[in-house]
């Protein structure tokens, strides 16, 4: 059963409001890509001058691809500056989706001669678009990860995992669930919390883990959502190291993920040994995450769930994820369901963090 938008009683709006990613930087050539998210399809290309620019598929003209394959003399010259040219008829779209020039007219450009152009950004190794229904601009900012331009950490490309035909909200599950550590991920937890606080939901924990632990066997966890589909994952155990999960909606109910990690080289430079390193967190943290893969793509849909006051802030969660299906003039009456420190009943609290009255 392919759960939608609506099953889960999330709002009006069918994609969420947020910074998501379409796409890994390498991905993006100076040839245009065909991309779908959102429901949409999209084209995505890198201009001359390096910039990433995200359009609409669709020339207004007679509805040509715009990433159509062009096999003539023509196709060299497709990316002009930061603009497209329309493999049909050659007419110009700038980055913010205007047509600029059509080669065989001298009249003025039809207004109606536009695409959809949307804001699009380039961050640790990651193409980042901003989805808004209402049509704003962002409202927040993407997360910082200072690690990624650090010379002393070693990064390495994104493994595209695919689609799963999940809707994100079972995924987003994951940040609050506090009992399925020890039967999927073999770890016995020492601490969990959760905490909400604006667009942000935070997931504080540690404890054993057979797939990525310490030289002690305690991995220290502060995993973080900023928006609706990107997680960052930081790490204390053998050596530093930072885990990246995003997950986009393709189609209603259908979502594409990616994930990656960044570790911090014990030497400098850094040596066969610590690239060795980086490689065996990569491997850990993409084993961990498949763990949770097998149960998502056999799952049926929780639209409710049976919570146990043991289990963790399900219904917190839930709260906080709603705002990006509303209207951003209700976000703060769903982020005030959600806001604060939730300790799991029967857990130990993090360290330091004083739960929410």
């Amino acid at each position: 059963m392919m759960a939608k938008t609506a099953d889960y009683n999330l709002g009006p709006f069918t994609f969420p409001r947020g910074w998501l990613m379409v796409a890994r930087a390498t991905d993006v050539t100076t040839g245009p890509t065909a991309i779908r998210m959102f429901g949409r399809d999209l084209v995505l290309y890198r201009g001359e001058s390096g910039r990433v620019v995200l359009l609409d598929a669709y020339c207004p003209h007679m509805q040509a691809h715009l990433a159509a394959e062009q096999t003539s003399g023509a196709a060299a010259r497709r990316i002009e500056g930061d603009s497209i040219r329309c493999p049909y008829h050659s007419w110009r779209f700038g980055p913010d989706g205007k047509c600029d020039h059509i080669p065989y007219f001298d009249g003025p450009i039809p207004p109606a001669a536009k695409l959809r152009a949307w804001p699009a950004e380039e961050r640790f190794g990651c193409i980042f678009a901003w989805h808004d229904p209402e049509g704003g601009a962002p409202d927040h900012d993407l997360p910082d990860l200072p690690e990624w331009d650090d010379p002393q950490w070693m990064t390495g490309d994104y493994d595209d995992l695919g689609t799963l035909d999940v809707h994100p909200q079972e995924i987003l599950d994951n940040l609050v669930d506090t009992r399925h550590f020890g039967p999927i991920h073999g770890q016995k937890l020492a601490y969990f919390d959760s905490v909400f606080d604006g667009v942000v939901g935070r997931q504080v924990s540690g404890g054993g883990h057979e797939t990525m632990t310490s030289e002690d066997g305690v991995l220290n966890v502060d995993a973080f959502y900023t928006g609706p589909g990107i997680l960052i994952a930081r790490y204390s155990g053998e050596t530093d190291a930072v885990q990246i999960i995003c997950h986009t909606p393709r189609e209603d109910g259908v979502t594409q993920v990616w994930h990656g990690i960044t570790t911090r080289a014990l030497h400098m430079p850094a040596t066969p040994a610590d690239a060795e390193l980086r490689s065996q967190y990569h491997a850990g943290g993409l084993a961990a995450f498949s763990q949770d893969f097998a149960i998502w793509r056999t799952k049926a849909p929780a639209f409710a769930i049976l919570r146990l006051p043991t289990d963790g802030p399900f219904h917190r969660s839930r709260a906080w994820y709603k705002q990006f299906y509303n209207p951003r003039a209700e976000a703060a009456t769903h982020q005030a369901r959600a806001n604060g420190v939730h300790h799991t009943s029967g857990m130990n609290p993090a360290p330091g963090l004083v739960a929410a009255e």
